[in-house]
């Protein structure tokens, strides 16, 4: 991100800082240049994460791509260093900048099938297939590879609220795949996977045991 966009638009929120609510008009998209933003959802009157946002990413412009309320509450979890553009702004970068058009399609489409692989696990009948399942994923897409194996920056209530279960029948689940050596829980949150090709023999092992599970 240059120093000149930066300087014109970007703008500094601490810890806490509510952005917008779910059913606020929206006039302004937002891309995180340090910092993390999470996104939340009103569920029958239970406040559900839906992501959490880290450096790169982009988010509240489908408010000024269509004009309607903002989808989410997004909330700055670490002091967020953030570009704020207005739609006349948008579709001027937009238009004048091929690179960020390409980057956005590609970010949506991204997004989409990341919302079609919550709707698949959460189709799963076993809350461990539908753990490890959503584990094996995160490693692979948004894993940070490391000298003992990959890191995951996902918490115990994220998971739960992704996976559609309990803070406590997450912890269990993670403390069973712990013992196993599947994986090892990191302070203050996160997970170190040693071998993600272990998470997928043990999926493989879950999918076996659910197909021919009696019903």
């Amino acid at each position: 991100m240059s120093e000149e966009l930066l300087a014109k638009y970007g703008r500094v929120w601490p810890t806490g800082t509510v952005l917008f609510r779910e059913g606020e008009p929206g006039h302004e998209m937002f891309i995180i240049e340090r910092g993390r933003v999470q996104l939340t959802r009103n569920l029958r009157g239970v406040e559900k994460i839906l992501a959490v946002l880290p450096p790169g990413e982009f988010f509240g412009e489908m408010a000024i791509i269509n004009q309607k309320p903002r989808s989410a509450t997004a909330t700055v979890i670490e002091e967020a260093h953030l570009l704020v553009l207005d739609q006349p702004t948008f579709e001027k970068m937009i238009q004048e900048n091929t690179a960020i058009a390409v980057r956005l399609i590609k970010k949506l489409a991204a997004r989409l099938e990341q919302t079609n692989l919550q709707v698949e696990i959460l189709l799963l009948r076993d809350t461990n297939h539908r753990l490890v399942h959503l584990l094996r994923r995160l490693a692979q897409d948004v894993g940070v590879r490391e000298v003992e194996g990959v890191r995951i920056d996902v918490s115990l209530h994220e998971i739960a609220d992704r996976i559609g279960c309990t803070d406590d029948e997450v912890r269990d689940i993670v403390e069973r795949l712990a013992r196993g050596r599947l994986l090892t829980p990191l302070v203050p949150r996160g997970f170190l996977i040693s071998e993600v090709g272990r998470l997928q023999d043990f999926l493989e092992f879950l999918e076996m045991k659910e197909r021919f599970a009696p019903r």
